[in-house]
Order: C-alpha cells, then structure tokens, then sequence
C-alpha cells in the first residue's frame, strides 16, 4: 500500500517537465488579397482617417455652413430685389443662417441611409440560394441602368448648356450623387455572387472607395446649393405674408429723405426746434445687417414694390410700434 501510494504521488524536488510545443498555425501569405478586397467597413474608414489628416472635420463643416448661408442670404434678398453683397453680411451672419436650412437635408439623408441598409440586410438575410440568384439577376441590370441613366443626366447639365426638366432644382445633385451610388451597388454585387473574384491590390480598393465618396459627395454640395436658394426664398416669402402683422417700422430723420415707395407716407413735423423734422410711416424692417436698415412698405409686393436701404447713423432714429393705432406727431 505505501508503495502504490509512492508510485501514484507527484515528484516534489526538481524541475517541471516542460510543456509540449503548440503546433505552429500556418502563415498567410504575404499580398494575398481577400475574396473581395476592401469593403466599405474598411475602406471608408481609411479614407476618413487619409481626409481628417489633411483638412479638420471641422474647416469642412463650417466651410459647408459658410456656403449654404451664403446661398440663402442671396436667394433671401433676392425675393426684395437687392444685390445681398450691399449689406456687408459677416461671416458670423452666415453661418447662422446656415444651421437654419441644413439640418432637414442632414436629417433626410441619414434617414434614407438607414433605412436602405436596413432593408439591404433584411432582403438579403431571408431570400434562399435560388430567390437569391433570380433577386440577382434582377436587381443588377436595374441599378446598373438607373444609375447609368442618373449619372449621365447629371454630366449631361453639369459639363453643357442643356437644361433639363428639373431645372435649377437640386435633383441634378442628387442625380449624381444617386447615380454613382447605384452603380456602386451593382459593382458590389457582382463581386459578392461571383465564385473566383480577381484578386485587387489594397490601393485599387482605396482609390475606388475615394473617388466614389468624391462623386457622391460633390452631388450632395450640388444639391444642398440649390436648396439653400430655395429655402432663403421660401422664407422671404413667408416674411412677405407676415409684413402687415409685423411692428410697425417709424423712420425719423434729420432731413428729407424723399421715399416715394408705395404704401409710405412722409411727415413734416411743425416743430422747428425738432431734432428730427421728418417722419415715415407704413415701413417694416427686413433685416438690419452691417450698418444699414433693409425696409419695405407693409403692403409690399414683388412685382410693384420697393426696398430701401438706410444708412445707421446720428442723422435717423427707428422706432417700433405695435400699437394698433398711428404714431404720434413729431
């Protein structure tokens, strides 16, 4: 019994046996590219990575901001008939005009991103090998035309003088940048079903990925333009229905002013020792910008009526009313 006991005990003294060699995992080979080489998990990130280095996330938003409130500013203006580089806009003046109208397109555009791939990974999760392949052969030509046809139309009013039936809208952005979306589907597709897919260098990828995200990029700036002109004159207009309901805008001044606008009416006040002998009734204020007062009649109107810039300075002094009643006498 003391000798089983021995025998069946572990040696105290003395080194650990050493432990077996694992089996070496075989290495890949250097340069063998992937079934179907960078996709879009990896290779937009990489580009993301290459831009930020260049320029700061941040000088591109704010550039995006400047421009959009640039082309409000002027669609704005342009409503009351006046060249908006008169009003000495700052930049701060833009760029909070530009956060007014970006975020619908911001918001829409990631809207339609998620629910597209969502609707990618339900299709393609559920349908079997045989609807998979039918899907396939459907879907490819599809987008490979309609984004062809999108892709081509956006070229054909970008590069000539041919305007077409959306006119100055920004659906010739989003033409462009629908059309090379598509056509970049298609391309995925075709690699994903195919069963030898060529082997392509990780640049290859990259330089794709790069000039496809320039396209479609370069057709949301297109369309986000466009639609910045229409937002400044869609809110010039609802200022144009609002104009009668608004404060009513009293102009006095030093001297006369001679405003023979439609709807404004001058007073010459009896008070010889006034400091301002002239009054002008039925103004509204558009917009003061720089060091001049935008005004315009309360009943204005595009087609008849006319703006009118006044200068800041000791010489006028603007007063505001609510009142349903007129001002008084000066």
């Amino acid at each position: 019994m003391t000798a089983t006991a021995d025998r069946a005990a572990p040696a105290s003294d003395g080194p650990p046996p050493p432990a077996a060699p694992e089996p070496e995992q075989p290495r890949a080979t250097a340069g063998a590219p992937d079934d179907d080489g960078l996709g879009a998990g990896e290779a937009l990130p990489r580009l993301v990575r290459i831009a930020g280095e260049v320029v700061a996330p941040a000088t591109l938003l704010t550039a995006l901001l400047f421009q959009f409130g640039r082309l409000h500013s002027a669609g704005y203006f342009r409503h009351f008939g006046v060249n908006f580089t008169v009003l000495d806009l700052s930049t701060t003046d833009f760029l909070i005009v530009g956060a007014d109208g970006l975020f619908v397109p911001l918001a829409g555009a990631c809207v339609l991103a998620l629910v597209l791939l969502w609707l990618h990974r339900l299709v393609l999760g559920r349908v079997r090998a045989g609807t998979y392949q039918r899907l396939f052969r459907a879907l490819v030509p599809a987008a490979v035309v309609t984004g062809a046809v999108l892709l081509g139309l956006a070229l054909l009013d970008l590069l000539t003088s041919v305007r077409l039936f959306w006119g100055e809208s920004e659906a010739a952005g989003l033409s462009l940048a629908a059309g090379v979306l598509l056509l970049v589907y298609a391309l995925r597709l075709i690699r994903l079903s195919s069963d030898h897919p060529r082997p392509r260098s990780e640049q290859a990828e990259l330089a794709e990925w790069g000039a496809a995200f320039l396209l479609v990029s370069i057709g949301l700036y297109w369309a986000v333009g466009a639609y910045a002109l229409g937002v400044g004159t869609g809110r010039a207009l609802q200022l144009q229905r609002a104009l009668p309901f608004q404060p009513a805008a009293v102009l006095y001044s030093e001297q006369s002013l001679s405003l023979t606008a439609e709807g404004v009416t001058e007073v010459r006040c009896a008070d010889p020792d006034a400091a301002y002998r002239f009054r002008y009734d039925g103004l509204r204020l558009v917009r003061q910008a720089g060091n001049q007062y935008l005004l315009v009649a309360a009943n204005w109107r595009r087609d008849t009526g006319t703006a009118v810039l006044i200068p800041r300075g000791p010489g006028v002094r603007l007063e505001f009313r609510t009142a349903p009643e007129g001002p008084p006498s000066c």
